[in-house]
This record gives C-alpha cells, structure tokens and sequence, in this order.
C-alpha cells in the first residue's frame, strides 16, 4: 500500500491557500516524496505584499506585551509539540534527528529572545543645546517599525533560521513575508501555524511557497519592501542587492571557515571541535570549518587523531538515534562535492578519509596537500569535506585563514593568551572562537565580512535592521 502523501497550504497574510500547480518535497535521504506545498505566482507575491502592507499597521499598533505574549506563546507551542517539529526538520532535511531536536530548542530561545527584546526597543535623548541657537530646544531619538520585511531562508535551518526572521520582525512590529527555500518548506509551515496558534493577528505574517526563480525578483523589487533579509549563497545575494533598489538589506552569505591549531592547544578538544564542526549537519552548515591549519609539532599526532575520529562517524538514516550524519539536501549537490574532491585530487590532494559518494551521502573526507588554487580551497564547500595542513608559525596560519575572500567566523586553538588576542586582532572575520570552533548563540550579534555578507543577524540585532530611528526635535517658547 503506498503511503500517502500530505498536501500542504502556504499562509498569504492570514489565510491558508492551496494551488492547482504544486511542488514536491522530498526525504533527501530516502528520495520519497514526504509532501507538497503550493508553488505560488507572481500574483501570490503581490498578494502577500498588499496584505502585508494593511498587516505592518496592525502590526505596529500592537503594544509592546501583546508582541511578547504572541512570541511566548508561539516558543510554548514549538516546545510542547517538540518531536513534531524535529521530525519535520528531519524529515525533510539533512539534519539527523539528534541534530533537529537541537536545531528546535534554539528556535523556542529564538522566539523568547525575540519576545525580551522587545521591551528593550529604547532611544535615547540629544542635548540640542551643545549647539549655539539651539539652547531652548530639547530632544530625543526612538525607533520605529520599517514596515514591510521581506525573508528569504536556506535549507539548512529550514525552522531557527526562519525564527530568526519572523521574531524579531514581530518583537518590532513589522510585517513579514516569508519565502523558505524550496526543498524544506515544511518547517516554516509548522513555524506559521505555531504563530497562528499564539494568536497572530491576520496579515502580519506570510509564507509563500514557490520556486525563488519565479517569485523572488517580484518579492525584492517591490518597492513596499522595505526590507530584505536573506541568508544564502554569495551570487544570489549580490544578485538581489542589485535588483532590491533603494531599501535596506541584511545579508548572511557564504563562508570558509578556517581552524587555528598552536602546538600548546588541548589536542583532544581541538580534534573534537573540529571534527563536530566539520561534519555536522552533513558539513552544510555556514560555520562548518573547512580548513584547519596545525602547527608542525602537533600536525602529525592532530591528523591521526583527526582522521580516527572521522571515519568512526556513522553515516546513513537520520531518523536513527546512532547517526552522526546525514544525506546532502540532493543528488544534485553531493555530485557537485563528489566532482569538487575528485578535481583537488587532480590537482595533487591526497585523502586520507572518505571521498566516496553514496546516492545523496558523501562520506565525512579529509584532504591533506590541497593546491591553494583548488576550489575547494577558496570557495565554500558545503559539504562533509576538511582540508589539514601544517604551518610554521601563528603568522602563517593567520595569513592562510585570510586568504580567501569569505570572512564568518574563525577558531583557534592555544593556551597562550597572547597568542589569542593576535589571532583576534587580525583574522579578517565577523567572529573569533578560542579554543572552539562553529560557535553560535541565537543572542550574540552573527555575520562576517567580505564575501560572507552585510549587516549582523541575532535577534536584537536583526531589531535594529528591521527599525528606523526617528528624530524628534522640539522648541520650548521663552515665556519661562
């Protein structure tokens, strides 16, 4: 008996929707189709946009506890209804199901983050009198909602990510249009519905189903957004700064994260953090550590350690308890890792682990002698595949870690405090981890430099990109 397949509605500004046309949304791990959704059209987008527009309004006229009432009670509903939503992210994702579990506590810290900072939406006062002219004049600055927000999602966090959106959206009193990414839809749907159950006022909150290849230019262009924020790719991310036109963006792009390892560094926490940060979420993830570079001392003893680590891990069914790591998000993208390993070992790479595609699996591979003209060297992999070399010096490996033009996060590893604050001053990199590696909280301000994006993620953070400040200037008359 073949197993039936839900059909899933997308919410346009309070209102559960269905269409003829539809998309399927598949089990990367298994290739069966777990659902469908909507595939909306440009109308949709429209739709949504002029709903949102009515919804910004409502939605800055909510007081400050009935946003963290809704937040609260939307974080409540995700945590009572747990296995669900990890199921879902599993399901349809990469993510085994220990590792989706986790991906939703973060999403419940999220929304309760979101619902704090909401209180603290503050301004402050100007002293108009340090100006001469200006002696009777008093005033002072606050922060008001910019009104409509757009948010594309990656698939990689199909629910925290999207909670990084749509919370502090709400905890400042915006509208927002939600567009997840095509493979993993299913878990900003549950997000949408968790908001429905909080009680949500109608048309503050979209999500539109679709292929972003048809609705995303409408999405961005419109010029009743006020407000991008994307997190993908680089050249999809430049292609939408130049299509948004006058607004505001805030873009968390891509990276290729390098790992610091001094010969006075704990080597078991170093192998540990770095094998976990390499291979988590199937190495689809934006901190995922690519490249590690060990002083020569320890190199040989961090490579064995390293490479004993990683091929213990256990690859295959994400629903099992007993997996470290699952698919990749489709066949598509573990070919293009399988072809990015085979073209480093043409070049001269060797592999000491791994390598090898299995359907959407790739095992956990680590690289040694990788050219610095390979891609996988410069560009960002995305996949479970390390590179390991030997440096002399902590100015070598700094000079290694900059010299992409991707710039996220960077760990080192050292017990010398000198040593750190070195690594601090000069990596060129949004965020600096000592002795860990692929650090993130959903509260500490979250984006890079160069090529890895503009703006700061993190909910109050992602407040002050979703907020515009307000001056208010005003003249007392002299009668006193």
């Amino acid at each position: 008996m073949s197993k039936q397949i839900v059909k899933e509605s997308m919410l346009i500004g309070g209102s559960w929707e269905e269409r003829g046309k539809t998309i399927s949304v598949y089990n990367p791990g298994t290739g069966e189709i777990i659902a469908t959704v909507p595939a909306a059209s440009v109308e949709d987008v429209y739709l949504a946009i002029a709903r949102a527009k009515e919804g910004a309004k409502i939605s800055a006229k909510l007081p400050i506890h009935e946003r963290m009432r809704i937040l609260h009670n939307a974080a409540n509903w995700i945590e009572g209804n747990h296995e669900l939503y990890a199921k879902t992210i599993s399901q349809e994702g990469s993510k085994t199901i220990r590792e989706a579990r986790k991906e939703v506590n973060r999403c419940v810290e999220t929304l309760r983050l979101s619902a704090e900072e909401a209180r603290r939406i503050e301004g402050e006062t100007i002293p108009f009198s340090q100006m001469q002219g200006h002696e009777r004049r008093i005033g002072y600055v606050y922060r008001f909602p910019i009104g409509v927000v757009a948010a594309i999602t990656p698939f990689n966090d199909p629910l925290n990510l999207v909670a990084h959106k749509i919370g502090p959206a709400i905890a400042s009193g915006n509208a927002v249009i939600v567009k997840p990414a095509t493979l993993t839809p299913l878990s900003a749907i549950r997000l949408a519905e968790a908001f429905e159950h909080a009680g949500l006022p109608d048309k503050i909150l979209s999500v539109i189903t679709g292929f972003g290849h048809e609705i995303c230019d409408p999405l961005v262009e419109h010029k009743d957004v006020r407000l991008i924020s994307f997190t993908g790719g680089y050249e999809t991310g430049k292609s939408i700064i130049k299509k948004a036109g006058v607004k505001k963006v805030a873009m968390e792009l891509g990276s290729n994260t390098p790992a610091i390892i001094l010969n006075d560094a704990n080597v078991e926490l170093a192998v540990q953090s770095t094998v976990a940060g390499a291979f988590g979420v199937a190495g689809q993830n934006c901190l995922s550590v690519q490249r590690i570079y060990v002083q020569e001392q320890i190199y040989p003893m961090f490579l064995k350690k390293f490479v004993e680590q990683s091929s213990h891990l256990k690859l295959g069914n994400k629903s099992l308890e007993t997996t470290d790591i699952g698919p990749m998000i489709s066949t598509k993208e573990a070919e293009r890792v399988e072809q990015w390993i085979k073209e480093a070992t043409l070049e001269g790479a060797e592999i000491l682990t791994g390598g090898n595609r299995i359907g959407t699996f790739i095992e956990p591979t680590v690289l040694i002698r990788v050219p610095k003209t390979s891609k996988i060297a410069n560009e960002e992999v995305f996949g479970p595949v390390v590179m390991i070399e030997p440096i002399k010096t902590l100015s070598e490996g700094i000079e290694s870690a900059n010299n992409v033009q991707y710039g996220l996060q960077a760990g080192i590893f050292t017990s010398n405090l000198d040593s750190a604050f070195e690594a601090i001053g000069q990596l060129e990199v949004g965020g600096v981890i000592v002795n860990d590696c692929d650090v993130r909280i959903d509260a500490m301000p979250f984006g890079g430099v160069k090529r890895s994006g503009l703006g700061r993620e993190g909910v109050r953070f992602a407040i002050e990109e979703m907020t515009e400040q307000k001056v208010v200037a005003i003249q007392l008359s002299n009668n006193s």
